[in-house]
C-alpha cells in the first residue's frame, strides 16, 4: 500500500480549539495522484511507486520519451513526479492506481518534504547568524566574516567553514507534523505547523512510522 502522496502548499491559517487554544495550520492540496510506475526489488533493486500529481493544467510540451513513459502505464502526462517507498512484498500497487487524501486521517503524523525558499547569495550574518561587529562609525568591522584560518598551519581553509554563499532552495524535511483535518471532496489536508517553501510549492507528504 502506498503510504505517501504528492501535493502543493496553499498557505497558512489558524484554528481555535474548544478551550480557546490557537493552532497554526498549513493547508495543503494533497493529490489526487496516480501511480505512473511500479519499482520492484527484482527489476530495480528496491520497492517503490512513482506517483504523478494530477492537476487542472495539462502538460502541453511533453517530450517523446516522457510521452512513452506515461503511455506505458496508460495515464496522462503529469508535471510533478516523485517516488515514495513501499514495503517489501507489496504486490497490490500497480500502474494506473489512484492515490488520494483519504490515505490520511486526523491525528496522523506525517513527514513533509519541500524545497525551501531561495534567498540568493547571502552573507554570513544572514546565512549563518554571525553576530557581526559594532555598528558605530569607528568600528571598521561590520558584516565581514572575520578569520577563516591560520596562515602557517594548516595554510588552507578547512572544509565546512561557514562562509557566504547560496542560501535556501534546498530540500527540507519537516517531521512528525499532526494532521488536523482532512477534506476528501476538495483534496485538502490541514497540518499543524509550518511547511518549507512558497505558496504553490510542490511537496511530498509521507505517513510517519507509528
Amino acid at each position: 500500500m502506498v503510504n505517501g502522496i504528492l501535493g502543493k502548499k496553499l498557505g497558512m491559517t489558524q484554528v481555535f480549539t474548544e478551550d480557546g487554544v490557537r493552532i497554526p495550520i498549513t493547508v495543503l492540496q494533497a493529490g489526487p495522484c496516480v501511480v505512473v510506475q511500479r519499482k520492484s526489488k527484482t527489476a530495480d533493486g528496491y520497492e517503490a511507486a512513482q506517483l504523478g500529481l494530477v492537476q487542472d493544467r495539462r502538460v502541453r510540451r511533453a517530450t517523446k520519451p516522457q510521452l512513452g513513459h506515461f503511455k506505458k502505464s496508460g495515464v496522462a502526462p503529469a508535471r510533478f513526479l516523485r517516488e515514495v517507498p513501499l514495503a517489501e512484498g507489496d504486490g497490490d500497487t500497480k500502474p494506473g492506481d489512484a492515490v488520494n487524501v483519504t490515505l490520511f486521517k486526523p491525528k496522523d503524523k506525517v513527514h513533509v518534504v519541500g524545497l525551501s525558499k531561495g534567498r540568493g547569495f547571502a552573507g554570513v550574518m544572514k546565512r549563518h547568524h554571525f553576530r557581526g561587529g559594532g555598528a558605530s562609525h569607528g568600528s571598521m568591522f561590520h558584516r565581514a566574516p572575520g578569520s577563516i584560518g591560520a596562515s602557517a598551519f594548516p595554510s588552507r581553509v578547512l572544509k565546512g567553514t561557514r562562509a557566504a554563499g547560496r542560501m535556501g532552495n534546498a530540500r527540507v524535511t519537516v517531521r512528525n507534523l499532526e494532521v488536523v483535518r482532512v477534506n476528501a471532496e476538495e483534496n485538502l489536508l490541514w497540518v499543524k505547523g509550518s511547511i518549507p517553501g512558497p505558496n504553490g510549492g510542490y511537496l511530498i507528504i509521507r505517513k510517519a512510522a507509528s
